[in-house]
Protein backbone atom coordinates (compact mmCIF):
# COMPACT_ATOMS: atom_id res chain seq x y z
CA UNK A 1 0.00 0.00 0.00
CA UNK A 2 3.08 2.78 1.10
CA UNK A 3 4.61 1.07 -2.56
CA UNK A 4 1.31 2.47 -4.42
CA UNK A 5 0.90 5.68 -2.99
CA UNK A 6 4.56 6.23 -3.77
CA UNK A 7 4.16 5.48 -7.06
CA UNK A 8 0.92 7.67 -7.11
CA UNK A 9 2.89 10.69 -5.72
CA UNK A 10 5.32 10.32 -8.10
CA UNK A 11 3.34 10.30 -11.04
CA UNK A 12 0.90 13.41 -9.83
CA UNK A 13 4.40 15.62 -9.77
CA UNK A 14 4.57 15.78 -13.58
CA UNK A 15 1.35 16.01 -14.20
CA UNK A 16 1.18 18.97 -11.66
CA UNK A 17 4.34 20.45 -13.24
CA UNK A 18 2.76 19.87 -16.89
CA UNK A 19 -0.25 21.65 -15.73
CA UNK A 20 1.76 24.44 -13.77
CA UNK A 21 3.47 24.96 -17.26
CA UNK A 22 0.08 24.77 -19.56
CA UNK A 23 -1.58 27.70 -17.54
CA UNK A 24 1.19 29.37 -17.47
CA UNK A 25 1.88 29.17 -20.96
CA UNK A 26 -1.98 30.33 -21.55
CA UNK A 27 -1.27 33.95 -19.27
CA UNK A 28 1.62 34.26 -21.70
CA UNK A 29 -0.71 34.31 -24.60
CA UNK A 30 -3.41 35.84 -23.25
CA UNK A 31 -0.63 38.77 -22.48
CA UNK A 32 0.42 38.34 -26.03
CA UNK A 33 -3.17 38.86 -26.96
CA UNK A 34 -3.92 41.81 -25.07
CA UNK A 35 -0.87 43.98 -25.99
CA UNK A 36 -0.75 45.76 -29.15
CA UNK A 37 1.71 47.19 -31.38
CA UNK A 38 0.48 50.59 -32.54
CA UNK A 39 1.42 52.69 -35.92
CA UNK A 40 1.85 55.66 -37.19
CA UNK A 41 3.86 58.05 -40.40
CA UNK A 42 3.50 60.82 -40.12
CA UNK A 43 5.77 63.81 -41.02
CA UNK A 44 7.57 66.11 -38.38
CA UNK A 45 7.99 70.13 -39.16
CA UNK A 46 10.88 69.27 -41.64
CA UNK A 47 8.66 67.11 -43.72
CA UNK A 48 10.74 64.32 -42.92
CA UNK A 49 8.11 61.10 -42.12
CA UNK A 50 8.62 59.28 -38.91
CA UNK A 51 7.33 55.84 -37.79
CA UNK A 52 6.99 53.74 -34.69
CA UNK A 53 9.99 51.90 -36.09
CA UNK A 54 12.53 54.59 -35.99
CA UNK A 55 12.12 55.10 -32.15
CA UNK A 56 13.27 51.17 -31.28
CA UNK A 57 15.44 50.69 -28.43
CA UNK A 58 13.45 53.91 -26.51
CA UNK A 59 11.06 54.46 -24.75
CA UNK A 60 8.29 56.88 -26.20
CA UNK A 61 5.61 59.10 -25.09
CA UNK A 62 2.79 59.76 -26.92
CA UNK A 63 0.15 62.52 -26.75
CA UNK A 64 -2.42 63.15 -29.12
CA UNK A 65 -3.38 67.14 -28.87
CA UNK A 66 -3.49 70.67 -30.88
CA UNK A 67 -2.11 73.61 -30.24
CA UNK A 68 -5.33 75.69 -29.68
CA UNK A 69 -5.92 73.21 -26.70
CA UNK A 70 -6.86 75.82 -23.97
CA UNK A 71 -6.06 73.53 -20.66
CA UNK A 72 -5.21 69.60 -21.52
CA UNK A 73 -2.31 69.71 -24.24
CA UNK A 74 -0.16 72.86 -22.27
CA UNK A 75 -0.87 71.00 -19.04
CA UNK A 76 0.41 67.45 -20.19
CA UNK A 77 3.08 69.08 -21.70
CA UNK A 78 4.43 71.21 -19.07
CA UNK A 79 4.33 67.73 -17.02
CA UNK A 80 5.97 65.40 -20.18
CA UNK A 81 8.70 68.39 -19.87
CA UNK A 82 9.12 67.95 -16.39
CA UNK A 83 9.90 63.99 -16.64
CA UNK A 84 12.44 64.29 -19.54
CA UNK A 85 14.14 66.82 -16.71
CA UNK A 86 13.86 64.29 -13.87
CA UNK A 87 15.04 61.86 -15.73
CA UNK A 88 18.14 63.71 -16.39
CA UNK A 89 20.68 61.49 -18.66
CA UNK A 90 18.11 58.52 -18.88
CA UNK A 91 16.61 61.22 -20.87
CA UNK A 92 18.27 59.89 -24.10
CA UNK A 93 16.60 56.57 -23.70
CA UNK A 94 12.84 58.15 -23.72
CA UNK A 95 11.29 59.85 -26.64
CA UNK A 96 8.29 62.29 -26.52
CA UNK A 97 6.08 62.74 -29.07
CA UNK A 98 3.14 64.73 -29.87
CA UNK A 99 0.67 63.77 -32.67
CA UNK A 100 -1.42 66.45 -33.35
CA UNK A 101 -4.97 66.08 -34.26
CA UNK A 102 -5.63 69.20 -35.92
CA UNK A 103 -2.35 68.99 -38.44
CA UNK A 104 -3.46 71.62 -41.08
CA UNK A 105 -3.68 74.27 -38.29
CA UNK A 106 -1.34 73.23 -36.30
CA UNK A 107 1.56 73.42 -39.06
CA UNK A 108 0.20 76.96 -39.86
CA UNK A 109 0.79 77.83 -36.49
CA UNK A 110 4.16 76.53 -35.50
CA UNK A 111 4.14 73.23 -33.74
CA UNK A 112 7.65 72.84 -33.76
CA UNK A 113 7.30 76.23 -31.60
CA UNK A 114 4.80 75.54 -29.34
CA UNK A 115 6.46 72.11 -28.60
CA UNK A 116 9.94 73.90 -27.54
CA UNK A 117 8.69 75.82 -25.64
CA UNK A 118 8.11 73.23 -23.26
CA UNK A 119 10.91 71.00 -23.81
CA UNK A 120 13.45 70.50 -26.82
CA UNK A 121 13.13 66.89 -27.20
CA UNK A 122 8.79 66.83 -27.68
CA UNK A 123 8.61 65.66 -31.38
CA UNK A 124 5.60 67.26 -33.30
CA UNK A 125 4.06 65.17 -35.96
CA UNK A 126 1.25 66.57 -38.03
CA UNK A 127 0.04 64.33 -41.14
CA UNK A 128 -2.72 64.66 -43.42
CA UNK A 129 -6.17 63.66 -42.69
CA UNK A 130 -6.07 59.94 -43.80
CA UNK A 131 -2.62 59.56 -41.82
CA UNK A 132 -3.66 61.22 -38.47
CA UNK A 133 -6.91 58.93 -38.40
CA UNK A 134 -4.72 55.44 -38.75
CA UNK A 135 -2.58 56.64 -35.72
CA UNK A 136 -6.10 57.87 -34.22
CA UNK A 137 -7.28 54.23 -35.14
CA UNK A 138 -4.05 52.23 -34.31
CA UNK A 139 -3.53 54.10 -30.83
CA UNK A 140 -7.37 53.09 -30.03
CA UNK A 141 -8.04 56.81 -29.04
CA UNK A 142 -10.50 59.37 -29.40
CA UNK A 143 -10.15 62.63 -31.73
CA UNK A 144 -13.07 64.75 -33.64
CA UNK A 145 -13.58 68.17 -34.49
CA UNK A 146 -16.36 70.03 -32.63
CA UNK A 147 -18.09 73.60 -34.03
CA UNK A 148 -17.41 76.08 -32.17
CA UNK A 149 -18.50 79.69 -33.60
CA UNK A 150 -16.43 81.52 -30.42
CA UNK A 151 -12.87 79.61 -31.18
CA UNK A 152 -10.39 79.93 -33.83
CA UNK A 153 -11.39 78.47 -37.16
CA UNK A 154 -14.62 78.47 -35.51
CA UNK A 155 -14.20 74.87 -34.40
CA UNK A 156 -12.28 73.15 -31.61
CA UNK A 157 -10.90 69.31 -31.14
CA UNK A 158 -12.30 66.66 -28.72
CA UNK A 159 -9.46 64.13 -28.33
CA UNK A 160 -8.35 61.82 -25.77
CA UNK A 161 -6.11 63.09 -22.87
CA UNK A 162 -4.28 60.40 -22.08
CA UNK A 163 -0.57 59.84 -22.36
CA UNK A 164 0.66 56.67 -23.75
CA UNK A 165 4.30 54.99 -23.39
CA UNK A 166 5.33 52.75 -25.67
CA UNK A 167 8.12 50.60 -25.19
CA UNK A 168 11.52 49.54 -26.70
CA UNK A 169 10.19 47.33 -29.16
CA UNK A 170 7.14 49.58 -30.25
CA UNK A 171 4.31 47.79 -27.70
CA UNK A 172 1.73 49.32 -25.50
CA UNK A 173 3.41 48.71 -21.76
CA UNK A 174 0.22 51.62 -20.20
CA UNK A 175 -1.26 54.62 -20.77
CA UNK A 176 -0.94 57.58 -17.70
CA UNK A 177 -4.44 59.38 -17.40
CA UNK A 178 -5.12 62.97 -17.70
CA UNK A 179 -3.49 64.87 -14.48
CA UNK A 180 -0.93 62.01 -13.64
CA UNK A 181 1.59 63.90 -11.36
CA UNK A 182 5.17 64.07 -13.02
CA UNK A 183 6.80 62.56 -10.28
CA UNK A 184 4.58 58.93 -10.52
CA UNK A 185 5.54 59.08 -14.25
CA UNK A 186 9.08 59.67 -14.01
CA UNK A 187 9.20 56.98 -11.36
CA UNK A 188 7.10 54.23 -13.56
CA UNK A 189 10.19 54.86 -16.63
CA UNK A 190 12.65 54.88 -14.40
CA UNK A 191 11.85 51.27 -13.33
CA UNK A 192 11.57 49.85 -16.79
CA UNK A 193 14.45 52.01 -18.30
Amino acid sequence: MLKTIRIALWMTVPVALIGSGVMLWRADQQDQAAAFQPEFSLPDDSGAIRTAEEFEGKHVLVFFGFTNCPDICPTTMSEVAQVMEDLGPDADEVQPLFISVDPVRDRESGLSEYLAAFHPSILGLAGDEAATQAAVESFKVFADQEDDATLPGGYTMSHSSSLFLLGPRGDWLRQYTYGTPADDITADLKERL
